[in-house]
């Protein structure tokens, strides 16, 4: 099983939260890109990040976007939490984008990511064949100051 990890350093309030996504094969590095996520509003559904901690990844049929998506599960009081592409704040509901790099674009000065569809195509690549992962969250500072 492959490992997911998000390491969250940049913050923009309540709005948005962005860090550095990677897939991980015990200590070989097959993936690498920018994530972009709601800012923080005490785990409220639809509009807030994802807490910190460690989840099951699981590839599922998402309806609303007519194709298979990874879905982060047992996030407490919360339910379908996907990877998608944004790459706005404003166009996550709670949920996970990958991108290519940080850039201001919209003008909002919030940071904003690049080229998520073709990186969430990278990353589905990178996990073809699988069914499951597991997803570990972490704020930067947390890393180095418990």
């Amino acid at each position: 099983m492959l490992d997911v990890l998000i390491v969250r350093d940049m913050f923009f309030g309540q709005e948005a939260s962005l860090g550095t996504c990677l897939i991980l094969d015990g200590n070989w590095k097959l993936f690498k890109s920018e994530s972009l996520e709601r800012g923080w509003m005490n785990n409220q559904n639809s509009i807030s990040c994802i807490p910190e901690g460690e989840y099951p990844l699981i590839l599922e049929y998402s309806p609303r976007f007519r194709k298979e998506l990874w879905e982060v599960k047992d996030v407490p009081n919360r339910s379908e939490c996907k990877f998608h592409s944004a790459n706005y704040w404003y166009q996550l509901n709670g949920c996970i984008a990958l991108g290519n790099n940080r850039k201001f674009i919209d003008g909002d000065e919030i940071m904003d990511i690049t080229s998520s569809k073709p990186t969430m195509k990278q990353f589905h690549e990178v996990l073809n064949g699988e069914h499951e992962a597991r997803l570990s969250i972490r704020n930067a500072s947390n890393l180095f100051y418990p």
